[in-house]
């Protein structure tokens, strides 16, 4: 088998989409999966759609800003449909499209594992850090 150049792996990884390879557009949808506020949002409407109040009301934390872009970002990226109702006051509801709701069972199972282990976790950082504080370290 031939030893291929980076600028070959990296075409290749882009044909393959292997996220490992800092190009490939896997990597950047990671990046989108992986922040705090899309994995809550997406937990959030795994339990039905939702209006923009009711989720900047479960999500303790998230600024309006954070959240409108965050809600911009999913329904682009296909994973939430945004549905306005016109009224008085308009009214607009999010709800998971099938994509979203695929990706929904795995960041629902990452936040219950979270909320399972934290004590675990933060035991090991008090572990971690009296070893880093301690003078033999």
């Amino acid at each position: 088998m031939a030893t291929m150049t980076a600028a070959q792996k990296r075409e290749q990884a882009r044909v393959e989409y292997d996220a490992f390879c800092r190009t490939c557009p896997t990597n950047e949808l990671l990046g989108r999966l992986s922040d705090k506020w899309v994995g809550l949002v997406v937990a959030a409407l795994s339990e039905g759609p939702r209006r923009y109040g009711e989720l900047n009301r479960k999500i303790a934390g998230v600024s309006p800003k954070m959240l409108t872009q965050t809600l911009r970002a999913l329904e682009r990226d296909g994973l939430l449909s945004r549905t306005v109702t016109p009224s008085v006051p308009v009214r607009v509801d999010y709800e998971l499209t099938p994509l979203g709701v695929g990706l929904a069972g795995l960041l629902t199972a990452v936040k219950a594992w979270a909320e399972t282990h934290i004590e675990e976790v933060h035991a090991a950082r008090g572990h971690y850090d009296a070893m880093a504080d301690s003078p033999a370290s």
